[in-house]
């Protein structure tokens, strides 16, 4: 039984050390918790995993994460749906959101431009989004890609796609350090560069 629990714990802890941030050391720490852990609380956490692998997919709008077919900010009344924020991966999403300065709708691209890395315009969420821009209704693009070389190539591709469009294109202001990206970023500079905004040229 000792060599069986023995084994179970080991490949608990191989699979935590996939996770990003985690060594071997946390790993093995947060295995020890889990093993200590009430059996209903770690349930509750393996649940929640299988719940969160199982039903979570795309916004069939804005290719946020969602439970249904329309994500919780596509839904939200509240929202003003003149403005969209462009962002890379739903994580930016997260940090943006989590600034309290913006409440507008989002489009999720799925990545940046990266050709090096076979990442072509056509892997991402664009035409959806100029499709969008079309709409009436938005009168303004934030183009919130992380201020790397590759966000700023791939902000550079849409506002081109853009300029046909009647619609204002911003950028967050360069709060945001060249290099940077938003999921690191704290709340209140993100807040800032969210904030002043600047049309692009």
């Amino acid at each position: 039984m000792a060599e069986e629990k023995t084994d179970s714990l080991g490949r608990l802890i191989e699979e935590l050390c996939r996770l990003p941030g985690l060594g071997a050391r946390s790993a093995q720490r947060i295995a020890l918790h889990l093993l200590d852990t009430p059996n209903e609380q770690a349930l509750k956490l393996a649940q929640s995993i299988t719940k969160l692998k199982t039903s979570i997919r795309q916004c069939s709008v804005c290719f946020n994460l969602a439970e249904g077919d329309l994500c919780s900010i596509c839904t939200d009344d509240s929202r003003d749906r003149s403005v969209i924020c462009v962002v890379e991966l739903p994580k930016d999403l997260i940090h943006i959101e989590s600034s309290g300065a913006y409440k507008g709708l989002y489009h999720v691209l799925g990545g940046h431009i990266a050709p090096l890395d076979g990442v072509g315009p056509d892997k991402l969420n664009i035409d959806s989004l100029i499709g969008r821009a079309r709409d009436t209704k938005v009168r303004e693009i934030i183009l919130a890609m992380n201020p790397t070389i590759e966000g700023d190539g791939t902000a550079l591709h849409i506002s081109s796609l853009l300029e046909p469009i009647n619609v204002k294109i911003t950028r967050p202001a360069r709060g945001l350090a060249s290099g940077a990206t938003i999921e690191f970023s704290s709340k209140d500079t993100i807040a800032e560069a969210i904030t002043g905004r600047q049309t692009l040229p």
